[in-house]
């Protein structure tokens, strides 16, 4: 296996960060922290940052401000959003979920989908390929 690493940018210079190796370990309220002192954060509604990628799997942390939303789109690919700090709302064409912290939900590929935030929130998106 082939480790992989994002590069530091002007709008993450942090960003020197291992993507895919036998073993990451990630302390996440540090990268709340980091997400929270970069530029996008303090100039837009959201920000994120990728933790992990292989072929198979992408881990996403996202932050969003209070009363933001991630308009309605689908993914083709088997997903999961673990709330990690703050109060989301999910919502489906059929179902809406309110995702307190330490609460998930999963989703099966193409279910349109939208995520307000209800307050300052942080959650991770787990998506699922297949090879």
């Amino acid at each position: 296996m082939k480790e992989k690493s994002n590069e530091a940018t002007p709008l993450r210079p942090k960003g020197d960060c291992l993507l895919n190796a036998p073993v990451i370990d990630l302390d996440l309220n540090q990268q709340i922290k980091d997400i929270k002192a970069e530029e996008t954060w303090k100039n837009s509604d959201r920000n994120s940052i990728t933790l992990f990628k292989s072929e198979t799997m992408r881990v996403v942390l996202f932050g969003m401000h209070k009363n933001s939303l991630l308009k309605t789109h689908k993914t083709k690919t088997y997903i999961t959003v673990h709330n990690l700090k703050g109060k989301i709302k999910l919502k489906t064409d059929e179902q809406e979920f309110i995702l307190k912290e330490g609460n998930m939900a999963a989703l099966q590929p193409d279910v349109p989908h939208s995520v307000y935030a209800e307050k300052e929130s942080f959650f991770l998106l787990s998506l699922a390929f297949s090879k």
